[in-house]
């Protein structure tokens, strides 16, 4: 009964804070638009920046103004549908959440210009978009379009595809530039390129780290490890040479976002334990990762 109530609980926390995340950085995603995104007349990339190209197109080409949310809703419906069956219900569930959410603040915020130098609102516009996606992403949601393609391709590959995407941001910014002028097209991929690196640096599920454990009790701590991380783990036999006193290697390779955890955990099995860890530059292999559910 406890153990059920304690479940509930840690079950509700996550939709708490998956909610609290989607909010914050609609909000931030939202005022980035109406603050450097317009200021600069930037697209930033995936059906964001596709939605603010339909709506430019239609009132400078065609003398109509089309509303952003209806455009961006629109547009994000096939691949909020492809998320839901390929990704996960809850992941797909928050980011339609956030889709929404930001579609109408976006319509309903006014437009408050902080600087019109367009270099300034290029690398601090880029950072701003960078950092709402990251804390989508943390609440395990995402800002659609795009996005949705970048997490599948990157629980596939068991890499980081967000490059891959910023490659085609940049083919939506070339055809921009074809239609409105080469210099917002080409701002628009520094504000893209910032943007990619932001997340990179933030957002780490997709980054790989190997972790060396040197330990002198390893029979519990191997088994224990096993079960918490639910990644594979390969036993060295060897000697300390400093005392001549047999010593284990357990090398294993875990998420960059779950370092933290695991080493505080290899802490309460062997205080004494050394953990040297390293960063995987990329790995070719199974590899568990938690569902996006």
């Amino acid at each position: 009964m406890v153990y059920a109530k304690s479940k509930e609980q840690k079950l509700w926390k996550k939709h708490l804070i998956s909610i609290i995340c989607v909010v914050i950085a609609s909000f931030i995603m939202s005022c980035n638009i109406k603050s450097f995104v317009r200021a600069g007349n930037l697209l930033p990339g995936g059906f964001t920046g596709l939605s603010l190209l339909i709506q430019r197109i239609a009132l400078e080409l065609l003398g109509i103004s089309l509303p952003y949310s209806i455009i961006n809703i629109t547009l994000n419906a096939i691949p909020a549908y492809i998320g839901f069956k390929t990704i996960g219900k809850k992941f797909t569930g928050y980011s339609i959440l956030m889709i929404v959410l930001n579609s109408f603040l976006v319509d309903l915020i006014p437009a408050m210009p902080i600087t019109s130098d367009p270099l300034l609102v290029s690398v601090f516009g880029g950072i701003f978009n960078g950092l709402a996606i990251s804390i989508a992403l943390h609440g395990k949601a995402s800002s659609g379009g795009t996005d949705f393609i970048a997490v599948y391709l990157s629980d596939r590959w068991n890499t980081s595809s967000w490059n891959f995407v910023f490659g085609l941001n940049t083919i939506i910014l070339m055809i921009s530039g074809i239609l409105f002028g080469w210099e917002a097209a080409l701002y628009s991929i520094i504000f893209q390129f910032v943007s990619t690196q932001i997340i990179g640096q933030l957002y780490q599920r997709d980054q790989r780290t190997t972790l060396f454990i040197v330990t002198a009790d390893p029979n519990s701590l191997e088994k224990a490890l096993l079960t918490y991380t639910h990644h594979g783990i390969t036993r060295f036999e060897g000697k300390g040479c400093y005392k001549d006193e047999p010593r284990t290697l357990l090398y294993t390779v875990v998420s960059a976002n779950e370092v933290k955890d695991v080493v505080q955990f290899v802490r309460t099995y062997d205080p004494k334990a050394f953990v040297n860890i390293t960063k995987s530059i990329k790995i070719d292999g199974r590899f568990y990762k938690e569902p996006m559910e």
